[in-house]
């Protein structure tokens, strides 16, 4: 499920990037912010409390 910079974080977890790669840790309710290198598209997530991926 991709993710775009500016919304609401649906759960707190690592997101990764589409573009580089680079993560951002966002929690639940918080906005997503672009990554560090500008891009605004996220591919994955990761450490989801609750979720064994």
């Amino acid at each position: 499920m991709a993710a775009h910079a500016g919304e609401k974080a649906q759960k707190t977890g690592d997101f990764y990037c589409a573009k580089c790669d680079e993560k951002v840790h966002v929690t639940v309710g918080d906005k997503i912010p672009k990554c560090p290198n500008g891009h605004s598209e996220y591919e994955t997530r990761r450490n989801e409390p609750g979720n064994k991926s």
